[in-house]
Parts: structure tokens; sequence; C-alpha cells
């Protein structure tokens, strides 16, 4: 046994063997998400080098905003989520800025378009600056599939007692990736139903 293993260590030394990680489960680092992007293995534009941190990517928002029609904020209508997607339950206004309300709810749309590959899912975070001022940037829905192709769309509550100002362009929420082993034979971008409209 002594010299089987004596034989294999220097086969090890003298392949200069490394372990294959490739397909393994693992959270990207920023060395991992820029070597990604240089293949274009994924995409994520526009970005700017600033906006990758040690195992993340920091979003922006566009000048897109989501609110729910009148007849639900004044709790009039009922929405039925059976029958009712979001899609007819807001309206949409451009806009450089907006003023969110204290316990106010709105979609937001990142102006980066992020395209994964099948192998690569994403996670919404949102960002520690905000987030203790009482800002949320998703409810639940934290998930980019894998063979996305879209803009992300981001649940934004202020749960402050105060009114809170959100500009176009400002970093509201970053990206975590995540190599999955086995890649997905139902990439989002062909059989996510929203996903062709974002």
């Amino acid at each position: 046994m002594r010299i089987l293993l004596i034989c294999i260590e220097k086969i090890i030394k003298k392949k200069k063997y490394k372990p294959q990680l490739e397909n393994s489960i693992m959270i990207l680092s920023d060395v991992d998400i820029k070597k990604m992007l240089k293949q274009g293995k994924m995409k994520i534009a526009p970005l700017a080098e600033e906006q990758i941190n040690g195992a993340s990517v920091d979003l922006t928002l566009s000048d897109e905003w989501y609110f729910f029609k009148n007849e639900y904020v004044t709790g009039s209508g009922t929405v039925d989520l059976d029958k009712i997607g979001f899609e007819k339950a807001i309206d949409m206004i451009k806009s450089k800025t907006i003023d969110l309300m204290p316990g106010q709810m709105c979609l937001g749309k990142t102006i980066e378009k992020i395209t994964l590959p099948p192998d690569v899912i994403g996670t919404l975070e949102g960002r520690s600056r905000y987030a203790r001022m009482g800002l949320a940037v998703h409810i639940t829905s934290a998930l980019v599939q894998p063979g996305s192709d879209n803009h992300q769309v981001l649940e934004i509550v202020n749960f402050a007692p105060f009114r809170i100002r959100l500009h176009t362009g400002m970093r509201i929420s970053q990206v975590v990736f995540e190599r999955i082993e086995t890649p997905t034979s139902k990439p989002y971008a062909t059989f996510g139903k929203i996903a062709r409209k974002q």
C-alpha cells in the first residue's frame, strides 16, 4: 500500500495535477466572472469595471417604474392572482427620480441585461447601505434562472418611516452567480413565460 501511495504521489507531482472544478457547484468570484465575460459565456450589458465586486456584480436602476393602479392601491379592487398578472394591475411611468412613500411598493427595472449560460444561476440581493435605511429590493423573487437573457425586475419596498428618493443609475442591488452541477434542459430565455418581455 505504501508503495502504491508513493507512486500516486509521484504521478501527481509529475503531471501537476489540479482538481477539475469546471462543473462543480460554486459561487463565482470576480476572477471567475471576468473570465466568463471575456470568454462570452456570460453577458452583462452595459457593465463598468467598478460594478464588479469580490463575489457579486452591482445592478443599477433604469428610468422605468411600475406602480399599482389606483383601484388596487385604494383597496377598492381585488386581484385574483390566478386570473390577473401584474401586467394588468400596474401602470408604467418613465422618470429620472421617484419618491417612494413609507410602506409603498413599486417595480423597478435594471439597466443591465443579464445573459446566463445553462449551468449558471444568479441570486439578487440588496445592498447594505440601502437595507439599513429600510429599503428592500425584492420580495422572495431573488432567483435569476439559468439560461436567462433579460433585464431584472426588482420588487422595491420602502419599510422606513420616511419617504425614500430613488434615482436612475443608482446601484440599488447586486447579483451573485453560482455554477450548478448539470446544465439545465430548460433555459429560461426559451421556457420562461415572462422572460421574453423583459
